[in-house]
């Protein structure tokens, strides 16, 4: 079953790379500045949260820009990539009725997708550093780790997110409030040290707390992250993605009957 899986997923590697090649044409159609924005969004957001929270709030975190950007890359993939491949299927729903394509192709596609914006933002990243001459450690250059499972967890929630939404449609409103809550209980803006204890122990159940957590550890903490921390975050991906997979494979025969 698996060799089967996997040589069906071979044969159309080539419509998957033209789906994204597709779509990244498109978000910078008639753009100025093209690829740029993806490094200046987070950039524009990183000088206003700055300001906001270090001459409003006081905020005393160190390096808080490349504090709040270490969060915010993970969190605007994740929201990006779920949100996109939830309405992926329904979006496709004049192709899944002419042909026979492999229906979870469009919501990895987007999570395919949503990488690459995070690769270009991740420049955004090693900007700031250089400009506040954050140092870069060796432990720096295995920042590849902690967003291969943070993309291997928003597969499996976009599957998961894809085959639900076409029989309940209301999960698009709902997701997003969801996400609100998501972002505040991440600490992405604030210091984990202002939260009382209790919360501490609630976040230890949020999987975009320990993503965040290991990059930043690589990123500014100068340490790699224990085998345990491993662990952790491999275990919510693992998870995730079966949870995923299960899910969309036992509901895609009955997607025809709600396209």
């Amino acid at each position: 079953m698996m060799k089967e899986n996997f040589q069906n997923f071979y044969k159309y590697r080539y419509l998957l790379f033209d789906l994204v090649i597709k779509d990244l044409k498109i978000k910078y159609r008639r753009s100025v500045l093209g690829f740029a924005w993806s490094i200046l969004n987070p950039l524009l957001m990183m000088v206003v949260i700055t300001a906001v929270f270090q001459n409003v709030f006081k905020s005393n975190i160190e390096n808080f820009p490349v504090y709040y950007l270490t969060g915010y890359l993970f969190f605007s993939f994740l929201t990006e990539a779920t949100n996109m491949s939830m309405r992926s299927v329904m979006g496709a729903a004049s192709l899944i009725k002419k042909v026979y394509i492999p229906k979870y192709l469009f919501p990895l596609e987007k999570c395919i997708f949503c990488f690459v914006n995070m690769l270009l933002s991740f420049v955004a990243v090693i900007i700031v550093m250089l400009v506040l001459r954050v140092p870069i450690t060796p432990t720096f250059f295995a920042f590849p780790i902690p967003m291969l499972y943070l993309f291997v967890f928003t597969v499996g929630l976009s599957l998961f997110l894809a085959a639900a939404n076409v029989f309940f449609r209301d999960i698009e409103h709902l997701y997003g409030v969801f996400t609100t809550a998501w972002m505040y209980l991440t600490p992405i803006f604030y210091p984990m040290e202002m939260l009382p204890d209790f919360m501490t122990n609630v976040l230890r159940f949020n999987p975009l707390y320990h993503y965040v957590l290991y990059f930043r550890a690589i990123v500014l903490g100068n340490h790699m992250p224990d085998l345990h921390s491993n662990l952790v975050c491999m275990g919510f991906s693992l998870i995730m993605l079966i949870i995923g997979i299960a899910f969309f494979k036992k509901k895609q025969d009955k997607f025809i009957l709600y396209i």
